[in-house]
């Protein structure tokens, strides 16, 4: 410990849209089970600003309440749940510096992509992450326990990287999985088994509505039923219950409601549980207005709705996909193509090798479909993919779409995909709309074309290792994603600038460049000639970030 310093560079998030650079923060000492890790690049991401925004709100600044031992976390002066302050970052490399007495399969020297979800330690509605309510990479050192980094499988969640790929390279690795995850994940196409149904209904339900259902999907374990009408024998537990305003919120696995009745199903949304399903059985009846539907939860609690204009609950589950990922001949609209993530999507699409599809990139910024263009259009034509940048506030499209990915949070673009989606059209909620957030959706219109929402949050540990692998091996550049760079004078104002999105492209932190401020690859020729002789075509190289470094060592 002897050459780590006493104090450091980081930036803290103090409050609600309360960032400050603090010169002065302690660097902790590792515990016995502790690592202290050395900061090489980080990226700015979106979700950055969505913790900026909500601070102790946010689903992952709340409290562990199981997966881990609970004790432990007081001996983590980095777990800060709540109002506590916090430094964001989690798409990082990180190299060690220091280990506690009881960790010895870690070394001081060892470098490492950063896997910050740890979805076994849970909050009350969500998991806890690195750069939530634990801190983040946004500063010199990080501090980590390997009991909270090592998922009960034994995996770690620190992933070995060589020295060949730039710190670049390698942070942004990890919004990459994202993506990948938004359309490699599941979905669950069967009725929990051992789940808890709701079956809410306002119509007579037909006698042989649940035989079918059952016999294709399984049977949950228990039923609560709310109806003038008795349930019928069915050879499940079942509870009746008087009204929707007594059922507990997120309690039920399958939600199942026969009906056409807005202010009903606008109560049903809030009593799905984590991953639960709301099936909307519309026994030939019509909403005639739009619903008030919480979106959000598609994205942070992975609920799903579908429905069927029938009596029989089995033909919605057919509408279920295995995955989520873009089908042959699939028209593809990516929302907000121009920014960081959406250009992450439009080029995974484009390079995917899935016959016969199309690649529409939609921003209302021309600079960033610009910049886009300029990555897409080549890979489009080495792929034989068709791709199509427009501006929709000059170009009014006519087109429908198979599959939509939208990449800002904002509801009324999820209601416009809807009347924008062709049947069996997928609906991709990428951007995070907070979990308590709703939005008017034309649900009618959604059940007629058999449409479907799904939404991810994070990615996992496969995802990371499979991105890797692919930049390691040279079939994927992370590195043309990259837009600007900065070190912590800089930091500040490039979470403004992904929060005003006027910067097309991801931003990178690097920490030993303490006094650099925000730098954009276009300005580097003006402001520093000599990284900017090693860019690629205006890209970012390993050879830019080693010259960048450079100049900073000195």
């Amino acid at each position: 410990m002897t050459d780590i310093p006493k104090t450091q560079y980081a930036v803290e998030l103090i409050g609600p849209d309360e960032l400050i650079l603090n010169k002065t923060k302690q660097v902790p000492i590792p515990g016995k089970h502790q690592l202290l890790c050395r900061v090489e690049a980080v990226g700015l991401c979106f979700s950055d600003l969505k913790l900026l925004k909500q601070f102790s709100s946010h689903v992952r600044k709340s409290k562990v309440v199981s997966g881990v031992d609970l004790d432990i976390l007081k001996e983590i002066p980095s777990y800060v749940p709540g109002h506590a302050a916090t430094i964001p970052g989690h798409e990082a490399v990180v190299r060690i510096e220091a280990v506690g007495s009881n960790v010895d399969d870690f070394k001081p020297g060892q470098r490492f992509l950063v896997q910050t979800d740890y979805r076994w330690v849970r909050t009350a509605t969500s998991n806890g992450a690195l750069g939530y309510n634990f801190e983040g990479a946004l500063a010199e050192y990080v501090l980590m326990d390997k009991r909270i980094i090592t998922s009960p499988e034994g995996d770690s969640m620190l992933l070995p990287v060589s020295e060949d790929l730039s710190g670049s390279a390698v942070a942004l690795v990890e919004p990459w999985a994202c993506v990948e995850d938004a359309y490699a994940s599941t979905e669950r196409t069967s009725l929990k088994t051992d789940g808890h149904m709701l079956i809410v209904a306002d119509v007579e339900v037909p006698g042989n509505a649940f035989g079918d259902l059952f016999s294709r999907y399984g049977k949950p374990d228990k039923i609560t039923w709310i109806s003038i009408s008795n349930p019928p024998e069915l050879g499940v537990k079942i509870t009746k219950a008087a009204t929707v305003n007594e059922l507990t919120d997120a309690g039920y696995d399958d939600v199942i409601y026969f009906g056409s009745v807005p202010e009903v199903i606008e109560k049903l949304f809030s009593k799905v549980a984590l991953k639960g399903i709301l099936n909307i059985v519309r026994c030939g009846g019509k909403f005639d207005r739009d619903i008030v539907t919480m979106v959000g939860r598609v994205h942070y609690g992975g609920i799903r709705i579908i429905g069927t204009t029938g009596s029989n609950p089995a033909d919605s589950m057919e509408i279920i996909p295995e995955t989520d990922e873009i089908r042959p001949g699939d028209k593809i609209n990516v929302v907000g193509a121009g920014g960081p993530m959406g250009m992450m999507h439009v080029i995974r699409n484009i390079c995917q090798g899935v016959e016969g599809v199309s690649v529409f990139g939609s921003d209302v910024d021309d600079g960033r479909l610009a910049a886009l263009t300029k990555i897409a259009a080549p890979l489009a034509d080495k792929n034989g993919v068709q791709y199509k940048p427009y501006n929709p506030t000059k170009t009014k499209s006519s087109e429908t779409f198979d599959y939509t990915a939208i990449m800002a949070p904002i509801p009324a673009l999820v209601a416009a995909a809807v009347h924008g989606s062709d049947q069996r059209g997928l609906i991709n909620i990428f951007a995070g709309i907070p979990a308590t957030v709703t939005g008017e959706i034309d649900l009618d219109a959604y059940i007629e074309k058999q449409l479907y929402f799904i939404g991810t949050s994070g990615s996992t540990l496969e995802d990371m290792k499979l991105m890797l692998a692919k930049a390691e091996s040279g079939r994927l550049d992370t590195n043309l994603s990259v837009a600007a760079i900065s070190g912590f004078e800089g930091a500040t104002n490039g979470i403004r600038a992904v929060e005003n999105r006027s910067i097309a492209g991801k931003i990178i932190v690097y920490p030993a460049c303490r006094d650099l401020g925000l730098v954009t690859l276009k300005e580097m020729p003006e402001k520093m000639p000599d990284v900017a002789v090693c860019l690629n075509d205006g890209l970012w190289t390993k050879q830019a970030e080693e010259k960048l470094l450079e100049k900073y060592s000195s």
